[in-house]
């Protein structure tokens, strides 16, 4: 009977001495009492300011989706498009960026070329010259993606003993045809520069 109220003292001491690093898996605070833990998850569904709620919303979002622009021009895996990821799409794009592509110079031959064809009469001289400059750009642009396809492709086989996967060469025709500075990601490799 006395011994009893010792023995709880005893153990009252130690649990007041004992830390809670001692006690592994322990929560190391005391249960919230009912009226307590509801009062804490009622939100309301709507705010009591929406405006500022949609404002914030959308500031949020910006920023979000500004951090994912930046990290895809870094060329961050996470933030990349399917269709960029992996070793072997990052690889392909080198091959693309290390050398020079007539696609970069098909824009600003168009602005050139269209407006002889606009303005003139067709089958006149200048028609004629016009179109010309743009077919001709067009057809040699064709023919250097065949001839880098080829290229990367016999590479690419010898560097990941596989074929490259389905639609790499739009793949391909897309970004050389895309101005330097304007590629997602951004180029990592140098013009010239040896790849392996």
């Amino acid at each position: 009977m006395f011994g009893r109220k010792k023995h709880e003292e005893t153990l009252q001491e130690q649990l007041s001495t004992e830390s809670p690093q001692s006690r592994p898996g322990a929560k190391n605070r005391p249960t919230p009492k009912r009226r307590e833990a509801q009062a804490a998850r009622l939100n309301p569904l709507v705010p009591a300011d929406r405006k500022a709620a949609a404002k914030a919303a959308k500031q949020a979002e910006r920023a979000e989706r500004m951090r994912r622009q930046e990290a895809m021009r870094r060329g961050e895996e996470w933030a990349l498009l399917p269709r960029d990821r992996g070793p072997q799409r990052a690889w392909i794009r080198d091959m693309i960026d290390v050398r020079w592509n007539i696609g970069e110079f098909m824009l600003p031959i168009m602005l050139i070329g269209l407006p002889f064809v606009m303005i003139s009469t067709p089958n006149s001289v200048v028609w004629r010259l016009g179109a010309s400059v743009v077919y001709g750009a067009f057809a040699v642009f064709i023919l250097d993606t065949i001839l880098l396809w080829f290229q990367i492709r016999r590479r690419h086989h010898a560097k990941f003993d596989t074929p490259p996967a389905r639609g790499t060469f739009f793949y391909v025709m897309s970004r050389s045809l895309s101005m330097r500075r304007s590629r997602l990601p951004l180029p990592r490799v140098n013009r010239g520069q040896k790849i392996d």
